[in-house]
């Protein structure tokens, strides 16, 4: 079996909560949670953190994690993709000390719900089937499909997001065509030539879905999401499912 990488990317400016990776979040710093899960599965082979703080990095390391290099600046700024932020740590692993991962587990810290269970299915899936991704998603509720979601067009008339008009639109979820799934930033396994070549993507053209509960749907981007996935995490750590 190839090498595993979990990469955690983990930047030091964010404007919407400040310090928002090393705040605290259920007794330890928010990126904590991505490491532990990481260093828990039985699949991941190296848990490293892609940082341009060294604050960061430093915690990162106490909890575990392999801080090698400090991220560039050019790549770190609050447009920077995450495509340049996996090329530069694959290639950094393979310059600098000869390492190739077989895959690249991409695990955002903004999403503490995930567990090492998540990371090893979606591991295992990736090993088993011939795909160029496997990311984790869950069933998006009704109301968020494009089924039921509502835009103005350039007339500002109201309709459905395909266009149809508002009056012959589905009635029953039941009657959906397709069942509409939500990405959740809990785990992404990447062939690393996805990130090399004509179109760049984490994603690569061969994608296979891992379908989580929907109680695990969780990105921290404010304080309003902070609240409500620590109320999520403090019940699924009561039911111990975290």
């Amino acid at each position: 079996m190839g090498k595993n990488v979990a990469i955690i990317p983990a930047r030091g400016g964010s404007k919407g909560i400040p310090d928002k990776n090393i705040r605290d979040f259920y007794g330890k710093p928010l990126i904590a949670w991505a490491i532990i899960r990481a260093l828990n599965s039985k699949m991941v082979d190296r848990v490293i953190v892609s940082t341009d703080s060294e604050k960061i990095a430093s915690i990162a390391c106490f909890y575990g994690a392999e801080v090698p290099f400090i991220r560039p600046a050019n790549i770190s700024d609050d447009n920077a993709a995450i495509e340049p932020v996996l090329i530069h740590a694959y290639d950094w692993l393979k310059d600098n000390e000869g390492y190739k991962a077989n895959a690249l587990v991409l695990l955002m810290p903004t999403n503490p719900l995930r567990t090492s269970r998540h990371i090893d299915k979606c591991i295992d899936i990736f090993s088993h089937l011939s795909v160029d991704s496997v990311i984790t998603v869950n069933e998006s509720p009704s109301h968020y499909t494009p089924y039921w979601t509502l835009i103005k067009d350039k007339h500002g008339k109201v309709c459905y997001f395909n266009g149809n008009d508002i009056r012959s639109g589905y009635t029953r979820r039941q009657d959906f065509p397709e069942t509409c799934f939500a990405k959740n930033d809990l785990v992404f396994v990447i062939k690393p030539l996805n990130l090399y070549g004509n179109k760049v993507s984490i994603f690569g053209e061969n994608v296979e879905l891992y379908v989580t509960d929907r109680i695990y749907d969780g990105d921290i981007n404010n304080m309003e999401d902070w609240q409500l996935t620590l109320q999520t995490f403090k019940y699924l750590e009561s039911c111990s499912k975290v």
